[in-house]
């Protein structure tokens, strides 16, 4: 199984993984639209077009954002325009522990991303009548047309899989109150669906005895439930958590019709089965990891034999079933936090921690009320009637979202976490699953690697230093609250991700704001205190020509030099010297000053086709010497061109 799980992504990787550009550019392009995805809350279009580039012998996928400002109209799929557009190639992850968009757009055939620059002009309109991606964008503006505000863009979410409208302020809320994954198509919207659909079925053929008596009843109500989940999962563009979950509803629906145990592990062995044979690169995303230990967390709750007891128990009346129902559903939310916690921390380094509590109403209010008045609605709208009912869905979707704030923004409400090893992860995902799989006594086993690996992951160290690829941005943390930056950025991007990667949640501070450094028009010196030792920086804040001797003496009295451009040989720090040349090698960089840990990009890397490598190529294993922290009496540092000197020598 190992082996051919190595057969199958390496296969899937040949066929269409596709190269990006060398470098950032602006080109004139020519070419079809292949998918066009509406961004409101950003006044924007997003088009993936089929176009030909000089630097590639094939015609490649290319994805631009084109303002709404800048639409022509008739840009929609099928359609030939030409435009101007400044190209990037797919970003490699800004810092050891970031997203990775370079190996995603390797997997998604992209070549390049990019901004419209200009005009777009139409050479040909679509000759295509419909498509699923036009027919899920009239369904999202016929759902914000019908219900404005925010809840309308989350109406939308639910009923098509558009999440492009919803505001940032909301969809930050959701994700600190632990209720992003309601707005993610999945296991939750799927399974309420097919449900209600498989119940009203069922219950409208029981009320006509000559059907009934004539065919059975359970399956043309799993059929009708399986037509309605793929027809769902379509219209929302099958994402991979959408077709997991359509496979474990169809799973169900053959159970419940041949009679069987509807929920096992089983069904989920099938399912990942399934998404890992077509799309096995999906496995190290957080949607496959998050949804399916979602349901085997949930599963195994459930199967186990205290809990099996306590739902078996006697029978006491309605107040009693009502309370054991609560206490089910409050004890499965935990169980769900604390198998997610861990795995949302190591993808996006922050997680909600009132989710399970949030969740207790959320869920289902969305699979009882919101997600069944949505389908009445839409029903309704048929013969014009369905304003009422789009009314009770506003109440409904503003009550989510009054939740989701004031979850929030309570006190602890979110946790966040620096980027930890990959082992620790491992060991947790490991153990997580033998407590999950065995029966008996022997899966309690499962706890030990599982609790060994939160307690390392809660012992990770906050990194000292942030340096990005290109040398640009430089975080100082653990200096206060605040995160110190050399440079503010633009936008929230950058602010939001050094943040995360730090695992702080307090605000950027410029650095010549910070009472411990010293700027001028070039350079910023900043000093440092770690334990008994003082570290000095020493950070280029433009390009201009600096003189040579000057430049030199700067760097021999500073620790570590972080640049955006190549500086000479006669630059010499007594720790590191982190410019251009270094970083090409490294990508970007994160140190631990106390301990002398350097983290690279590159180490994560490896000799796969969305990496690129400068040439001549560097080993890893010839940087790690390089690179290697070397503790001396008295002190520890980062070897770099020269040795530092003791304290006392200091």
């Amino acid at each position: 199984m190992v082996a051919a799980g190595e057969v199958t992504i390496w296969t899937r990787s040949t066929l269409v993984g596709q190269p990006g550009i060398a470098r950032p550019q602006v080109s004139a392009l020519s070419g079809v639209v292949l998918e066009r995805r509406e961004e409101p809350a950003k006044a924007r279009a997003r088009l993936v077009l089929r176009v030909a580039l000089e630097a590639l012998p094939d015609p490649v996928r290319v994805r631009v954002n084109l303002p709404y400002d800048k639409d022509p109209g008739e840009v929609t799929e099928g359609a030939r325009i030409a435009l101007r557009a400044r190209l990037m190639p797919p970003a490699a992850p800004m810092l050891p522990g970031a997203y990775d968009f370079a190996r995603r757009a390797w997997f998604d055939g992209l070549a390049a991303t990019g901004t419209v620059l200009g005009d777009v002009r139409v050479i040909a309109r679509s000759d295509r009548d419909t498509t699923l991606r036009s027919l899920q964008r009239s369904l999202a503006e016929h759902v914000r047309a019908r219900l404005g505000g925010s809840s309308g863009t989350i109406a939308a979410a639910f009923a098509s899989g558009d999440r492009g409208a919803i505001a940032t302020a909301d969809e930050d809320a959701m994700r600190d109150a632990g209720l992003t994954h309601l707005l993610s198509i999945s296991g939750l919207h799927v399974s309420a669906l097919v449900g209600a659909v498989y119940w009203l079925v069922a219950r409208l053929l029981a009320l006509v005895p000559w059907v009934a008596l004539r065919i059975r009843v359970p399956l043309a109500a799993a059929l009708a439930g399986a037509l309605a989940g793929l027809g769902y999962t379509l219209l929302t563009g099958a994402e991979v958590p959408t077709i997991r979950s359509c496979i474990g509803a169809l799973l169900v629906l053959g159970a419940l019709a041949l009679g069987r145990d509807p929920l096992s592990m089983r069904m989920v062995a099938v399912g990942g089965f399934i998404v890992m044979l077509f799309w096995p690169d999906a496995v190290l995303g957080p949607s496959f990891q998050m949804s399916f230990a979602a349901v085997i967390a949930i599963i195994a709750f459930h199967s186990a034999a205290p809990v099996r007891s306590f739902l078996a128990g006697e029978h006491h009346g309605p107040v009693v079933r009502a309370a054991r129902s609560l206490m089910m559903l409050l004890a499965t939310g935990v169980v769900i936090e604390l198998a997610l916690m861990p795995i949302g921390l190591f993808h996006f380094h922050r997680a909600g921690v009132y989710g399970s509590l949030a969740n207790v109403i959320a869920i289902p209010l969305t699979t009882f009320v919101t997600m069944p008045l949505i389908g009445m609605a839409l029903l309704l709208d048929l013969t014009g009637l369905g304003g009422p009912v789009w009314w009770l869905v506003g109440k409904s979707l503003d009550l989510l979202l009054a939740l989701a704030h004031f979850v929030a923004s309570q006190p602890g409400a979110v946790t966040a976490m620096p980027p930890f090893e990959a082992w620790s992860y491992v060991l947790f995902v490991g153990g997580m699953l033998w407590l999950a799989l065995w029966a008996g006594k022997v899966r309690l086993l499962g706890v030990l690697p599982a609790g060994l690996a939160v307690t390392a992951m809660v012992l990770t160290p906050t990194p000292d230093l942030l340096i990005t690829g290109d040398g640009h941005h430089v975080g100082i943390a653990n200096e206060g609250p605040d995160l110190i930056v050399l440079r503010m950025g633009r936008g929230d991007y950058m602010r939001d991700n050094l943040l995360e990667l730090a695992g702080m949640e307090g605000n950027l501070r410029r650095l010549d704001e910070w009472p411990g450094a010293r700027c001028n028009d070039d350079f910023c010196a900043a000093v440092v205190q770690r334990g008994d030792r003082r570290f000095t920086l020493l950070m280029a804040r433009s390009r201009n020509y600096i003189d040579d001797m000057a430049l030199a003496a700067a760097c021999e009295r500073a620790d570590i030099v972080v640049a955006d451009r190549r500086l000479p040989a006669s630059c010499r720090p007594r720790m590191l010297k982190a410019d251009r040349s270094y970083l090409a090698q490294t990508g970007g960089i994160s140190v631990d000053l106390a301990s002398g840990r350097i983290r690279t990009v590159a180490e994560t890397q490896g000799q796969h086709g969305w990496y690129r490598w400068p040439e001549p190529h560097l080993r890893f294993h010839d940087m790690q010497r390089r690179d290697a922290i070397r503790t001396a009496p008295g002190s520890q540092n980062v070897v770099g061109e020269a040795p530092a000197p003791s304290a006392q020598e200091r």
